[in-house]
């Protein structure tokens, strides 16, 4: 199920909301409601495939137990080691297996086919939805237990309720339990908050249908081209770069709203990522919940950069290539991870001084962005040839098909351009969704609500437009 979905906004939602409150307004405990958020977070996730929450379910229960086995009463330095160890591997495990089995069958049956052998068999294994972030989400509650920088969870009921919280299950931000354990106790039901949450979601509804669905309709025309020109495949780069952020971007803002409805205060995943004047910069504020954990968990814990510079430099490219491993399975997205691992090595190897840092600010932006422009063309291309094909064609290096003015009429519409406009303004302007919701004030919620239901007319013309970061 998807928050852009009619399921969700017209059935899911009111009656989630609707039994949530009547519950609170009859005095129950916050035990209770956290098990019928829990209810629906199985029912949220398990729609489509019920035998998702056996595994949810499973990882959750281990972790709890090896929590239980960490934080114990005179546990000794072992059994909290075992405890960790047991937390970690299932979760890598199934994460591993789930999401990189089939990529590295195919690798090693390439290799065996080259060889003269027969390959192995492979069996089709599907995907889970928000595998990549629950089990992120549920390992950084052990290691904090285990550091003892969190309480252990009291009951098995509240912690399962923290893994399975459906506004943030399966496509972040990742919330660590630390952030939310005060709160999953007990939290404040206010108006203020309510309302603050309307808003978050309601714009966030809005980026989705106004901005990402439109200028992803441009990207998808343009990466599925044979052989655009050079105006067209930069005019489709441009669109996929706007559209991986504000469909990111939108997810968040409704994660966070629906957290606010229900007294949860969820971390803020973006702030003008755009704006960046250097790599290193850009990873600040992108996908911050993602980023921070991988600094407190992986690059600390290599040493961070208390070390040599050779270490430093090698910290850092383990924590890009993990990056662009956790994002998919496939050499795309290593190799993604592995170009900003070498713009940071470049930048920090001059004192995180970018290489253009004597230039003025907008060009050290423009420079910035163009290049994370060109590592976008890498993560949205299928194999590492449609990149290179796609780098060649921006750079006018590659032959233009004859249809290429077929295709310049239907992305440079009227509308098209009115949509790349707004999210070129949106983007490098210096306005931010999370502090323009933030602070909130009635005519910013009139807004909100205009352009929801705007968003909702909408919705009836499009068609069906899951979160792009699901399949992460």
């Amino acid at each position: 199920m998807v928050f852009s979905s009619q399921l969700f906004l017209f059935y899911f939602l009111p009656t989630f909301l609707v039994g949530y409150f009547v519950l609170f307004k009859l005095g129950a405990k916050h035990s209770y409601l956290n098990l019928f958020i829990t209810i629906f977070s199985y029912i949220f996730y398990g729609w489509l495939e019920p035998w998702l929450v056996f595994l949810m379910f499973g990882s959750t229960l281990v972790v709890y137990i090896a929590g239980k086995m960490i934080s114990a009463e005179g546990a000794s330095k072992r059994k909290r080691n075992l405890g960790l160890a047991l937390a970690v591997g299932v979760n890598l495990g199934a994460l591993g297996f789930f999401k990189y089995y089939m990529f590295g069958m195919g690798a090693i049956n390439s290799v065996l086919v080259k060889l003269g052998c027969e390959p192995f068999s492979i069996m089709t294994v599907l995907l889970p939805v928000g595998i990549s972030f629950y089990t992120f989400q549920s390992m950084s509650y052990a290691i904090d237990v285990w550091r003892g920088t969190a309480p252990p969870v009291k009951n098995f009921a509240t912690f399962a309720c923290y893994v399975a919280l459906f506004p943030q299950l399966v496509a972040g931000p990742i919330v660590r339990y630390n952030t939310v354990a005060v709160e999953l106790e007990r939290r404040k039901h206010s108006l203020k908050n309510f309302v603050r949450g309307i808003t978050f979601f309601c714009f966030g509804f809005a980026e989705k249908i106004f901005l990402a669905n439109q200028v992803g309709s441009i990207a998808d025309r343009v990466f599925a081209a044979d052989a655009p020109g050079v105006i067209n495949s930069w005019w489709g780069a441009l669109a996929y770069m706007f559209q991986i952020y504000f469909d990111f971007s939108a997810y968040s803002n409704m994660a966070i709203g629906l957290g606010l409805m229900l007294g949860f205060h969820f971390p803020r995943n973006f702030n003008g990522p755009y704006r960046s004047r250097s790599i290193t910069e850009f990873w600040k504020r992108w996908h911050i919940s993602l980023t921070s954990w991988f600094r407190d968990y992986l690059y600390i814990a290599l040493g961070g950069n208390r070390v040599s510079k050779p270490r430093l430099y090698f910290n850092l490219f383990m924590v890009m290539f993990v990056s662009g491993v956790w994002h998919g399975a496939n050499w795309t997205f290593i190799c993604w991870g592995l170009y900003h691992a070498f713009f940071m090595i470049v930048e920090r190897a001059n004192n995180k001084k970018t290489f253009y840092n004597a230039a003025p600010k907008v060009v050290q932006l423009v420079v910035t962005q163009v290049i994370v422009l060109f590592g976008w063309v890498l993560f949205r291309a299928d194999t590492i040839g449609e990149a290179w094909r796609m780098w060649k064609t921006m750079l006018g290096l590659m032959p233009v098909s004859a249809f290429d003015s077929v295709l310049a009429a239907e992305i440079f519409t009227p509308t098209s351009v009115l949509f790349m406009v707004l999210a070129t303004v949106c983007s490098f302007w210096g306005f931010r969704s999370y502090n323009w919701c933030i602070a909130l004030k009635p005519y910013r919620v009139a807004v909100s609500l205009g352009i929801f239901v705007l968003a909702i007319l909408a919705l009836f013309t499009q068609s069906y437009n899951p979160f792009l970061y699901f399949q992460f």
